[in-house]
């Protein structure tokens, strides 16, 4: 007796895996600070989730947040400042409360100085002639250092020298080049191996507000659930530990 397969069935089936597969994958929105802790972060998770497509977009967290305000396709959000969070909750434009996952620092970094024996103080110095800083209106870093600055009473005194990267990654990558003789940008970038070959010095952070990094999953990513598990991932022990090498401090640290 031959068996009549219908053949709207047999393409549904074949359909199936593809289908699958393309739920399989998420947008994260990353605050630039993350850029070299979250890469080797998703590299580690995709070892154990092969099949999940990851695209990771860095930018500065105020225009981000404008960005998912404006319906973004951003199934995450990690902010440097969990104040960006916050508003996208209560603005019904996250699903989950916001969370801290690390509070960061910043530093006083160069590539043509030693900078590990520099202080906010010496950037008054004539031979220091330009500064990069991240644009405070829109970058949690670049805000932190111009409250650092203005709690140690030189800030009129050094913003004619000063220079405004995008993001704190744009930052780094004016002092890395030399278009500025001085950056004070995220540690979490002056430990990655290319700039860890010069030195760095901690800016007292009794200087300016914690910079307290939060994160959510957005409206968009309501129903990802590879969104909700790497959200929760970002909160153990491995991912920790990335993060710690990086110079972030962990919750409850």
């Amino acid at each position: 007796m031959k068996v009549l397969l219908n053949p709207l069935l047999i393409l549904l089936v074949v359909m199936l895996p593809v289908f699958s597969q393309a739920s399989e994958k998420m947008t994260i929105a990353a605050a630039s600070d993350l850029r070299f802790a979250l890469n080797d972060i998703v590299a580690l998770y995709k070892e154990r989730n092969p099949a999940l497509e990851i695209e990771v977009i860095y930018g500065s967290s105020g225009k981000m947040t404008t960005q998912i305000l404006n319906g973004a396709p951003f199934d995450v959000f990690f902010s440097a400042d969990i104040g960006f969070p916050e508003k996208l909750y209560a603005e019904g434009f996250a699903v989950t409360e916001p969370e801290v996952y690390a509070v960061g620092r910043i530093v006083i970094w160069s590539r043509n100085m030693d900078a590990s024996k520099l202080n906010l103080q010496d950037l008054t110095d004539p031979a220091i002639r330009r500064i990069a800083i991240a644009q405070p209106s829109h970058a949690p870093y670049g805000l932190r250092a111009q409250e650092a600055l203005m709690a140690t009473g030189i800030w009129e005194e050094v913003e004619p020298k000063l220079v405004f990267g995008e993001n704190i990654a744009h930052t780094a990558q004016m002092a890395e080049s030399g278009a500025a003789d001085v950056g004070i940008i995220a540690l979490s970038l002056a430990l990655f191996p290319d700039l860890a070959r010069h030195g760095y010095s901690l800016v007292d952070d009794a200087l300016h507000n914690p910079l307290t990094q939060g994160y959510v999953v957005t409206s968009r990513g309501k129903d990802n659930q590879a969104a909700h598990a790497f959200a929760r991932y970002m909160a153990g022990d491995e991912a920790h530990a990335i993060m710690i090498r990086y110079g972030f401090i962990m919750p409850g640290m």
